[in-house]
């Protein structure tokens, strides 16, 4: 029987995985390459599956973020698990998304960055909190928040920088927590409160 030290010598002779474009990945879409019910993101070239099916409580948060964050955001294009052209070889599908612009300016190609992203987590919240962080962090997004299901707090990601350590080479140098008690104001409308208490099902 292999053990732990043989398995880890075979991964020597994997071949390298192929990765995608985010154009390869658009273009297989527009073919109908991938299954009608298949959901996917295209994550740092590689193409992951989003959590399916979702529960009624993850619908109804990813709802309540939607509700607050029109609220906040009047005149901006305020999308939900829509596609994000971020960078030649990603292309995520966040929870909930703000962007500047107008609604008909994005017929041609996605919205390319944002104002503000948020994941609604729940299984997905270790992936949220690295993979995702990171590759936000590295597509220069300034605000990221994950709305914790799990622990019913609101976890506000900010400052991206370059992280050798870290799953994508980056994250964000400042992470906050904060519970149902507390209101935070997102950047990019530093008047605005939104009630942590809002946004949790």
């Amino acid at each position: 029987m292999a053990g732990p030290s043989d398995i880890a010598h075979l991964e020597e002779f994997r071949p390298p995985r192929r990765r995608w474009t985010r154009e390869e990945f658009e273009r297989a879409a527009e073919l109908g390459l991938f299954k009608p019910e298949e959901r996917l993101e295209l994550i740092a070239g590689e193409m992951v599956h989003k959590m399916t099916p979702q529960t009624s409580y993850h619908a109804s948060a990813v709802r309540l973020v939607e509700h607050e964050l029109r609220r906040v955001f009047p005149g901006h294009v305020i999308s939900v698990q829509l596609p994000l052209a971020l960078g030649p070889s990603s292309e995520p599908e966040p929870d909930v998304s703000v962007a500047a612009g107008s609604l008909r300016e994005f017929t041609q190609a996605h919205p390319t960055s944002a104002l503000l992203l948020v994941e609604v987590a729940d299984t997905t919240l270790t992936f949220d909190r690295t993979v995702k962080a990171g590759l936000y962090a590295e597509g220069g997004i300034a605000d990221y928040w994950i709305l914790n299901l799990r622990d019913r707090v609101l976890e506000v990601h900010r400052e991206p920088s370059a992280m050798a350590e870290q799953p994508l080479g980056h994250h964000y140098r400042s992470i906050t927590r904060h519970t149902e008690s507390e209101s935070v104001s997102p950047l990019a409308a530093p008047t605005a409160r939104v009630a942590v208490a809002d946004l949790l099902p």
